[in-house]
């Protein structure tokens, strides 16, 4: 980390978001001056939780108005800034009207208004992404097209669609939009964390994430016949927040990076989840085959062409490069899945078991 890096402030779009608040966390603890945007700045209970941090840390939080879709909005905050960490992401993955307005545009015309303003801001040096894993492989079946049974940062999601799978089409479409971009420029230099599915615990109640969404079908009884046959490469969301930090303050990463502890199934999961609170809940006890999905899937809301192609296909992530450039030492997932669903009961995310 230079010093003009130490005194400039960083630039965090998305700041109330699940892993935007632990990124701000670490920055603020370590001292940085750290500008910040939501999209409404009235609504205070989103970025509450980021004002009492930095009320007890050495850095300063400056909390600013900006909005994906608009053009120039995210001028102001970024004024000054060396680093920026685009984390702002619409997350829709069902109950969707319109994909392409609902999810695409915002995750790829967002990218693009904030790289915009990058090449306007000339102190900017370096953009680090919030990318996904998502964007590394689309259907789970793409695994059987890898050399080592292992998705890499090599890898990109050619499957995915904005009829098939537009949440991770969104993802493999921003990311794809950013490199374009920086390809385009010498000035700055482009970093892309794309994490696993992301477990533990939350600084906000307020969390939206695609692993609430896991452990709150776990306990309203939509599991409890048994959970298809679907793996997720999974990390702390910890992990993921420090991974960020280490990308932009080492003038040595470069391009992506996979960011994921292990591999574990939706079996695997349950299990997890009931040595830890008991029978008490019901978590999932059993797999069901492939073919019962085939036959009751669209009635789950899942379509034939996902089930063909996403159940039945275990599947592994290559985390080497993290390790390596990054330094990164993963933390057991088991103890993150725990963690988190304690808190969801404790928030009232999921109803406590009255016996």
């Amino acid at each position: 980390m230079t010093t003009s890096e130490q005194q400039s402030p960083v630039l965090v779009t998305g700041a109330s978001g699940y892993i935007a608040s632990w990124v701000i966390a670490k920055l603020l603890q370590q001292g940085h001056s750290v500008h910040a945007t939501v999209r409404n700045l009235n609504k205070t209970s989103s970025y509450e939780h980021l004002e009492k941090i930095a009320a007890t840390s050495t850095g300063e939080l400056k909390m600013f108005q900006a909005n994906l879709l608009e053009p120039c909005s995210f001028d102001a905050a970024m004024q000054g800034c060396e680093i920026v960490f685009h984390m702002a992401s619409p997350f829709v993955v069902t109950n969707y009207k319109d994909a392409v307005k609902d999810i695409i545009e915002p995750a790829v015309l967002g990218t693009e208004n904030i790289l915009t303003s990058v090449n306007k801001t000339e102190p900017v040096k370096r953009v680090v992404l919030t990318s996904s894993i998502a964007a590394t492989y689309g259907d789970a079946v793409d695994i059987l097209q890898t050399q080592s049974n292992q998705f890499d940062e090599s890898h990109w999601n050619t499957s995915s669609s904005e009829s098939h799978q537009p949440y991770p089409y969104s993802k493999v479409a921003a990311e794809r939009k950013a490199w374009q971009m920086a390809e385009a420029q010498q000035r700055w230099k482009l970093v892309c964390i794309n994490p696993a599915l992301v477990f533990g615990k939350s600084l906000t109640p307020n969390t939206q994430s695609g692993s609430v969404e896991v452990l709150q079908q776990f306990t309203n009884g939509m599991t409890l016949a048994g959970v298809p046959p679907m793996w997720n490469g999974v990390v702390d969301v910890q992990d993921v927040a420090e991974a960020h930090l280490r990308a932009a303050f080492n003038p040595d990463t470069h391009g992506r990076y996979i960011i994921a502890a292990e591999t574990l199934s939706l079996l695997e999961m349950g299990k997890i989840l009931r040595e830890a609170f008991g029978s008490k809940f019901p978590f999932p006890r059993n797999q069901l085959p492939k073919a019962a999905f085939k036959i009751f899937g669209p009635l789950a809301g899942f379509s034939r062409e996902f089930v063909e192609k996403n159940m039945g296909y275990p599947i592994f992530f290559n985390a080497q490069k993290s390790q390596a450039e990054l330094g990164m030492q993963y933390r057991p997932v088991k103890e993150s899945l725990v963690e988190h669903f304690q808190q969801l009961l404790d928030d009232g995310v999921v109803k406590k078991y009255i016996p």
